[in-house]
């Protein structure tokens, strides 16, 4: 809110800090509202590329399908309203936060939902094709695959989120390195035992017992851990300059 020349700035009271939450809680979830809307009008081609992986869907009952497509398209909606979100979440909060948090916590917030989209994408785009053709190769003429929308949103939905998660990998380690838990000579040490974790852990999280998907899931990880090294030595070098 503006202040008058010459009038000494002062606290905003209780009462106008809730006001103001309550108007950028409303005008975020007008965004939602907005873009789920946009969403569900371009919801057969939002289902035909989710869905192109595997080919043919079915639904159980009689509001499966049409509860599947709200869900997708509120999903498509709140995702794109992010950027949005974070910047009202950001102009409530950055008046209460010191100089070196505000200059810490926006690139964080940035650089989460970048990592988070390229490890979904990657996903998508990389592993669910492939890890759909080695599941359905277990089909025969006694076993035909007769798949369910929403069954099939919410497998892809667990991977993709999986992915997402497992990319903010740099962040956290950087967070650490902040924190002075660990370092780049720590992590460098531990560099073999990262990359038999890695393979753990994309055997964790892959549907498929097969290395390739494995593999997929391990390499960039292993990729996200030596970038996350090659950051906190950056770091670590600003902090002795300074």
């Amino acid at each position: 809110m503006a202040k008058k020349e010459g009038v000494t700035d002062k606290p905003c009271s209780v009462m106008e800090h809730l006001e103001e939450l309550r108007n950028r809680i409303l005008l975020s979830l007008g965004l939602v509202v907005i873009c789920t809307t946009v969403a569900y009008t371009f919801i057969p081609q939002v289902m035909s590329i989710i869905i192109k992986s595997i080919g043919k869907l079915y639904f159980m009952a009689p509001t499966e399908a049409f509860w599947v497509q709200v869900k997708v398209a509120l999903f498509v909606g709140f995702y794109c309203s992010l950027p949005f979100v974070f910047y009202q979440i950001w102009k409530f909060v950055e008046l209460g936060l010191k100089q070196n948090e505000k200059r810490f916590i926006l690139p964080l917030s940035i650089a989460s939902f970048i990592l988070f989209s390229a490890g979904g994408a990657f996903c998508y785009f990389l592993v669910i094709p492939v890890a759909i053709k080695f599941l359905l190769s277990y089909g025969s003429n006694e076993l035909i695959p007769l798949i369910s929308v929403s069954k099939y949103i919410s497998f892809i939905g667990a991977l993709i989120f999986a992915f997402g998660v497992t990319f903010q990998l740099p962040l956290v380690m950087m967070f650490l390195a902040k924190a002075g838990i660990v370092n780049s000579t720590i992590l460098s040490r531990w560099r073999r035992m990262a990359v038999l974790g890695a393979f753990i852990v994309g055997a964790a999280l892959t549907p498929t017992p097969d290395m390739v998907n494995q593999t997929l899931l391990a390499l960039p990880i292993v990729v996200l851990y030596e970038l996350s090294i090659w950051l906190i030595r950056i770091f670590e070098i600003k902090k002795v300059k300074a």
